[in-house]
């Protein structure tokens, strides 16, 4: 085992592929055949956009815990440090004689281009940066229309980037890491990343295993259990039948090309191509995000479709609290909003009817919905999430039509039929007849008496009427149109 004093050295970065097995920069960091520095740098600033929510906070704590401990179980450590990279790697560089630095690309523009302003410092301090993908399975830049312009829908897209795909097998976790010792690391509970007094977050270990072998353990069981009917299951929320894998690809602690490659075995062994291709679909809309921000720039802030630059949003703080907290009145919309605060995580089906509720609904700004999901979610990712809420908003690349507005009374109708998803959740209603679970407004009072429902105390009324909801969404989207074409003109 090497020390601090060794002649020349090898650095990996860290950074959102928490992970040993599939991990191109620390495999290759392996061989060079120098001892290596094992950095994890968190950086607190919002310059670089880096700053995770507080749910993701939370995954963030127990994700770099459990990978400490395999790495401390091959007598290794993780080194972790808080601040700029671009001054703190150079400065470890100098003072351990680091001779190159490997990390993976992020595949994020705005960090992607920090990340190339430090490999030009280190390449002037005579320091060679190794850069390795391994968060995406498409090459971004090569996927073009036959007119050499970026793909704007989704589904021609993915028909030609995975046609064009060529996955090589993942690479295997070391069993050695010779690794440089006495580094001096901050404390992780001193980060503070898990919330205290109060602790919001309690109940999110009973939903959750964290770390890069929870992940393995997860994917295994979707592929044995619930794949072979993800395409009937996939969007009921009161059925397990999605693979929760999320927050693990978020934060690297499993790679795409890992699931990719779990995914041919299963075909191979005899699960039905069509489940598996839309499974595989859903990982092609991670990587269509990712493109979407390669090609057209920062889409948290900007509107894809610039006919939304002109969108007459509403302020209402008192209808965004309650559809934060989940006080709707709606049973679909509260009960996908408390499983997203005593979770940390949402179906996605409820994601899409919780989201077309506030932007059309309510009229409310998609990137307060944004900005509240980013806080929320434990697998917060910063692209795929507002390529998602400017899709749901209309204002998004391969968006449905404005005017197709969730119902969510008949989307709780269809996809939780029996109720049982919004009883888990919204207690308050669960005593109600399954005809009423999802429009508690039209029950009988008798049938409101029996079930201990009273509007305005046990539950509330809802913020608007739907009709009424819709109509205004039609009519804001009709200014919006206008002024647009005004503008043009």
């Amino acid at each position: 085992m090497a020390t601090a004093d060794a002649s020349s050295t090898s650095l990996v970065w860290f950074k959102r592929d928490l992970r040993l097995s599939d991990n191109p920069a620390l495999t290759a960091a392996l061989k060079s055949g120098r001892p290596l520095i094992l950095i994890y740098i968190r950086d607190e600033e919002e310059r670089y956009g880096l700053t995770t929510g507080a749910a993701a906070d939370w995954w963030l704590h127990h994700s770099l815990r459990d990978l400490s401990d395999h790495l401390r179980a091959l007598d290794s450590q993780l080194v972790l440090r808080s601040g700029d990279p671009k001054a703190l790697i150079p400065e470890i560089c100098q003072r351990f004689q680091v001779e190159e630095v490997f990390w993976n690309q992020s595949e994020i523009p705005w960090i992607d281009d920090r990340d190339r302003e430090l490999a030009h410092a280190l390449i002037a301090a005579d320091v060679k940066p190794r850069v390795f993908r391994s968060s995406l399975l498409t090459d971004l830049n090569s996927v073009l229309t036959k007119s050499k312009t970026p793909f704007k829908v989704f589904s021609a897209f993915w028909r030609t980037a995975s046609k064009a795909l060529s996955v090589s097998h993942p690479l295997p976790a070391p069993s050695v890491l010779p690794t440089v010792q006495g580094l001096t690391s901050e404390d992780l509970d001193d980060w503070q990343l898990c919330p205290a007094n109060p602790n919001w977050a309690e109940e999110f270990s009973e939903h959750w295993r964290v770390g890069e072998h929870a992940a393995q353990t997860r994917l295994n069981s979707f592929i044995g259990n619930a794949l072979q009917d993800y395409s009937e299951h996939r969007d009921r929320p009161d059925i397990d039948g999605t693979s929760r894998l999320s927050p693990h690809l978020a934060f690297g602690e499993i790679s795409p090309r890992q699931v990719w490659t779990a995914l041919e075995t299963a075909l191979m062994n005899g699960l039905p191509a069509p489940q598996v291709e839309k499974y595989r679909a859903e990982l092609g809309w991670r990587e269509f995000a990712y493109y979407l921000f390669r090609h057209f720039g920062d889409l948290r802030q900007s509107n894809f479709n610039p006919v939304f630059n002109a969108f007459p949003w509403r302020d209402n703080d008192s209808a965004l609290l309650r559809w934060q907290e989940g006080q709707t009145g709606v049973p679909m919309v509260d009960a996908g909003m408390r499983q997203l605060w005593r979770s940390g995580w949402m179906h996605n089906r409820v994601r899409m009817i919780v989201a077309s509720y506030l932007v059309k609904h309510l009229g409310i700004d998609w990137r307060a919905g944004m900005a509240w999901f980013e806080d929320t979610l434990v697998d917060a990712d910063p692209v795929v999430n507002a390529a998602s809420w400017q899709w749901v908003a209309g204002s998004g690349a391969d968006a449905a039509p404005y005017f197709r507005i969730f119902n969510p009374v008949s989307q709780g109708e269809k996809f939780d039929p029996d109720g049982r998803y919004v009883g888990q959740w919204v207690k308050e209603i669960a005593g109600l007849p399954k005809r009423f679970a999802h429009k508690p407004w039209e029950s009988p009072p008798l049938t409101l008496i029996e079930a201990g429902v009273r509007f305005g105390d046990t539950y509330p009324e809802p913020i608007i009427d739907l009709k009424a909801g819709r109509e205004n969404a039609l009519a804001s989207y009709a200014v919006a149109k206008s002024t647009s074409f005004d503008n043009d003109t």
